[in-house]
């Protein structure tokens, strides 16, 4: 019988737990745990580790636990410090050590606002209510120390998020392993470049991709992470408006998109060998170098067989299947053009659509 993951909760749980304990403090009652209420109406039993009285205002520490899904944040000591302010000041949001602020519009939080996402700020809000009722004007500071270095580990340097991590959290209950939760959280990255003005968008499945792209001549502003979700990221866009997508990324990623295949985990789907065999019969290639191809390894080591045998322009029909087959996916609401390059950064083969968007745009994938 599978064992049964236990649940957590958010960075936004954290600073509004954070907020009530604080209060809590101030009215003389201290507390070792403390009861909040997620938006989802799930009732969180949260440790308090420390209230303190500081020359900023009341400060209290919460340790982040993500139960057991695998948050980089899970561990780590989240502080909020509120201070009241002038009658007509409402509450207002500052962002402490390790917490990043908002440099790009096309996300929740307006630019220049500490990215604090309005989950927490309703969860924080309903908090202040229900200890010092309608009406209260708090300032509430939130720091994460870690935060300067996790920021790191997440898509916030692509998103314009500068300094620090997000406050995070729909609810502020954290469900383990939500593959929901993650693909969600790529997706602003197509916001942010909408708001900049780029339609014409550049998919590309990791760091790999990502690398690539750029040593290419690719903006990184018009650069979208989707990793495996290549397929969930083209609906996303097509909902939004883009109107061309760009998938640039390695071949054996995008080779499985030219099988159909939009779910790219290698343990969900994988025909890499199978989509380039396929190709090169269907351009010839003698029985003898498919069987190779099918045996390979690596797809590096089947493009040494196409190299062998001449039949490296496989790669471009590769390219064209790869863009129609994502067209079609996503019923011809965008264009989509595909490059494959090698891990090194050689370009394989391109369709004429993205051919098209490279000369529009100055891109040097040619």
């Amino acid at each position: 019988m599978a064992k049964e993951l236990r649940g957590g909760y958010t960075t936004g749980a954290c600073m509004a737990a954070g907020v009530k304990a604080a209060l809590l403090y101030e009215k003389g009652e201290k507390c070792d745990t403390l009861e909040l209420k997620a938006l989802d109406d799930t009732i969180l039993t949260i440790p308090v580790k420390d209230v303190r009285r500081t020359e900023e205002g009341i400060c209290a520490e919460i340790i982040k636990d993500a139960g057991d899904d695998p948050d980089i944040t899970n561990g780590v000591s989240v502080f909020t410090t509120v201070r009241h302010l002038p009658q007509g000041s409402g509450i207002v949001f500052r962002a402490g050590e390790g917490i990043g602020t908002v440099t790009k519009p096309g996300l929740s939080v307006p630019v220049g606002e500490p990215s604090i996402n309005p989950g927490p700020r309703k969860l924080t809000q309903n908090v202040v209510e229900e200890v010092l009722g309608v009406g209260a004007d708090l300032e509430v500071t939130v720091s994460i120390p870690a935060g300067k270095e996790l920021c790191k580990q997440t898509l916030n340097p692509v998103l314009g998020v500068v300094g620090g991590i997000s406050v995070v959290g729909t609810t502020g209950v954290l469900r383990p392993m939500s593959e929901e939760g993650f693909k969600n959280s790529l997706v602003p990255q197509i916001d942010v470049a909408l708001a900049a003005g780029l339609d014409t968008q550049v998919f590309v499945p990791g760091k790999i991709g990502e690398t690539l792209a750029v040593k290419h001549g690719i903006p990184k502003e018009a650069i979208v992470q989707t990793s495996n979700f290549i397929g969930f990221m083209l609906e996303a866009a097509a909902e939004r408006g883009v109107k061309r997508v760009l998938l640039f990324g390695h071949i054996g990623k995008l080779a499985k998109v030219a099988a159909g295949v939009f779910y790219t985990h290698n343990r969900i789907g994988d025909a890499r060998l199978e989509a380039i065999g396929a190709y090169a019969a269907a351009a010839g290639m003698p029985a003898e170098g498919i069987q190779r191809i099918l045996n390979a390894t690596t797809t590096e080591d089947a493009l040494t067989v196409l190299e062998e045998y001449k039949y490296m322009h496989v790669c471009n029909t590769l390219a064209e299947r790869a863009s129609a087959r994502a067209e079609r996916f996503i019923f011809n609401k965008l264009t989509v053009g595909t490059v494959l390059a090698t891990m090194q950064g050689t370009i394989l083969g391109m369709d004429e659509h993205a051919k098209e968007m490279g000369r529009d745009f100055h891109w040097d994938i040619e």
